[in-house]
């Protein structure tokens, strides 16, 4: 089964599309049979998460399924569902950004972008580097949760 991996630098273009990188665009178009995307506000996190359609849809069948009164699934609808919009990969491997999304999760120019397994992230290039900067993490705490799932 293929996954999203890896992690590559890109640049928006000066209409906020950005290139989706070769390796994950052929799991798209291998692995899913219908092109389209979404892209959403991440729930918890300045970035933005991108779901193929059929990823898209299993999580929208899991929310239907929740409890609609839970205030944490509300939170969840409202910052990634109500934000969700679909796009598609253009001929030169683009998608377009809308400008909303961009100021949302404070993207600029420069950009990372993330296999995530089901999904694929965009961040902020400063942003990415914060995030992922292990002097911020309470290493033992993190090495524990871990070892507790087997990894």
């Amino acid at each position: 089964m293929s996954a999203f991996l890896g992690k590559y630098y890109y640049t928006l273009d000066q209409k906020g599309r950005v290139i989706i990188p070769a390796p994950l665009r052929e799991i798209i178009f291998n692995k899913y049979s219908n092109f389209k995307l979404y892209i959403t506000n991440a729930p918890f996190d300045k970035c933005l998460d991108i779901y193929p359609y059929e990823e898209w849809n299993k999580l929208i069948e899991k929310l239907r399924n929740l409890p609609q009164s839970s205030d944490s699934v509300e939170f969840y609808q409202r910052r990634v569902i109500a934000s969700a919009s679909e796009c598609e990969i253009d001929k030169q491997g683009r998608i377009l950004i809308p400008y909303e999304q961009r100021q949302d999760a404070d993207i600029n120019t420069d950009v990372v972008i993330v296999g995530m397994l089901n999904r694929i992230q965009v961040w902020d290039k400063s942003k990415w580097i914060e995030i992922t900067d292990p002097n911020k993490i309470d290493i033992k705490a993190f090495k524990a949760e871990l070892t507790g799932y087997g990894i």
